[in-house]
């Protein structure tokens, strides 16, 4: 991603003007996901507070914030597990409601939970084809309704390959007797594969060793240089400074504001999450 300063300091990224992403103006027809005036309400508790959200092609837009500072709630409203209380949601410049997150998947997205939503018991193939699993061709298929077990463990091969996850071998190898890193590998393998739009991950290096960390960084690399957009939530700045192109602070339901690396330092950065300061502008 190529990065430069603009007038007003913030910089530009593939030539998106960071100061119409900061004011909520960016064209959605330009945007893989806008957010717009998003707003979402727990009784008297505000999790979203007109939220605007911008995910362009190619990015890697990291999202940090305290805790309650309306992250979750956020990507939560955007991928279907809630239901916003107002405000539009745009895909590829098209207005869209995802009722369910069945609906976001259908939608060409995917996403990576923290407590990664891994069957232990089952091997990696399966796991990789959990909920689109491939019946055989013919009436050993359509009638036996007998899996094509060896085909998924191929397909699964080669998705790891791809994605340069060397790390695992046999795919039919129990996802239980995996490191952690390694299961977090097949979870966001997973999501790579079947997506098409994007890719959100929920703190993916929060329960992982220094080297473990740095397979999974390199992986969300990977992703984004195969042309598919991530969005990573995540409370560790180095990481984030490491591999974001864009950072969406998000503070009390609202957004303090969007900076890069290029930028702003980590500490700057923490400051404006911790309301320290506010992002200057001009």
């Amino acid at each position: 991603m190529s990065a430069t300063q603009n007038e007003a300091g913030y910089g530009t990224v593939n030539g998106v003007d960071l100061d119409a992403v900061q004011e909520g103006v960016a064209d959605p027809s330009q945007t893989v996901l806008s957010a717009r005036k998003l707003i979402k309400t727990f009784g008297k508790v505000i999790g979203l507070d007109g939220v605007d959200l911008d995910l362009y092609p190619g990015e890697i837009l990291a999202i940090i914030g305290d805790n309650g500072a309306g992250k979750s709630t956020l990507i939560k409203a955007a991928t279907g597990a809630l239901t916003p209380d107002s405000g539009q949601l745009y895909l590829d410049g098209r207005e869209v409601s995802f009722k369910t997150p069945q609906d976001a998947r259908a939608a060409g997205i995917e996403t990576v939970y923290q407590t990664l939503a891994v069957a232990p018991a089952l091997d990696i193939a399966a796991n990789m084809f959990l909920g689109r699993e491939r019946r055989r061709s013919g009436p050993l298929g359509s009638v036996f309704r007998m899996l094509d077990k060896s085909g998924m463990k191929a397909d699964a091969g080669k998705s790891m390959a791809n994605l340069g996850i060397a790390t695992v071998q046999n795919m039919g190898q129990a996802v239980e007797t995996l490191s952690g890193g390694q299961r977090q590998a097949v979870a966001v393998a997973r999501a790579a594969t079947f997506a098409t739009k994007f890719v959100v991950l929920d703190e993916p290096t929060a329960a992982l060793g220094v080297k473990e960390t740095g397979q999974v960084l390199n992986l969300i690399q990977q992703i984004r240089d195969k042309g598919l957009p991530v969005i990573l939530i995540s409370h560790n700045m180095p990481n984030v400074f490491e591999v974001a192109d864009r950072i969406h602070i998000a503070r009390l339901g609202g957004c303090a504001g969007v900076i890069t690396p290029k930028s702003h330092t980590p500490t700057e950065a923490v400051a404006i999450m911790t309301g320290a300061t506010t992002l200057q502008r001009g």
